[in-house]
């Protein structure tokens, strides 16, 4: 619109034609408010990325599902890591579009008191944080990622105690509710599955 502005600044009687401004302007603003999305998302996947990152210890790669995605989705899975021919998990995630919401909600919250939406969000994070870290069995993994839960919200911005409430919530509330494909019973104190991490559920309550 500019452009077509300075070629043609003066009309048929040699008078000078007024900048367009609110054609402008409101073209800029359609374009901001058409980008927003984008922007928003790239900063809130950059955030999850970083607590990923130090949880694997290398670079991996944290997306979230777009709308378009989203609405051709038919899978019920919450986020997934794909697995090369080799069998070795990528290093790259798609956590969902729903979850992304509920992570970029507990992100902006005080952290004190998440939904049961954030508490299962921050997990799928954590659990598919594991699946890049090399892990491929479910079960290993859901066991790992209830141990590692408490680090990843603080790595997101929750204080210690509010951390280990929501790996507590996780823990007691949800997990024994998982498929039998994703839980064990060699998880718990002491057991199999047991990492000995400072941040296991089950070490506040022992």
């Amino acid at each position: 619109m500019a452009v077509r502005w300075w070629s043609a600044r003066t009309d048929t009687l040699g008078r000078r034609r007024s900048f367009p401004w609110i054609s402008t302007l409101c073209l800029v603003a359609l374009a901001c408010t058409a980008l927003a999305p984008g922007v928003l998302r790239a900063r809130l996947e950059h955030r999850l990325r970083l607590a990923s990152e130090a949880i694997v210890g290398m670079p991996v790669e944290v997306n979230c599902q777009s709308f378009g995605g989203a609405f051709v989705d038919v899978g019920g899975d919450l986020g997934y890591v794909a697995f090369g021919p080799d069998g070795v998990p990528e290093r790259s995630t798609l956590i969902k579009r729903d979850q992304c919401h509920d992570l970029a909600a507990y992100l902006r919250s005080d952290k004190l008191d998440p939904t049961q939406q954030q508490v299962v969000a921050v997990h799928v994070l954590t659990h598919e944080t594991i699946h890049m870290d090399g892990v491929t069995n479910e079960v290993e993994t859901e066991c790992l990622a209830v141990q590692q839960d408490a680090r990843m919200a603080r790595l997101l911005g929750a204080a210690p105690e509010a951390a280990d409430a929501l790996a507590l919530t996780y823990w007691t509330e949800i997990y024994p509710r998982m498929p039998s494909e994703y839980r064990s019973e060699e998880c718990g104190p002491g057991l199999l599955l047991d990492a000995h991490l400072s941040g296991a559920p089950w070490s506040p309550v022992e």
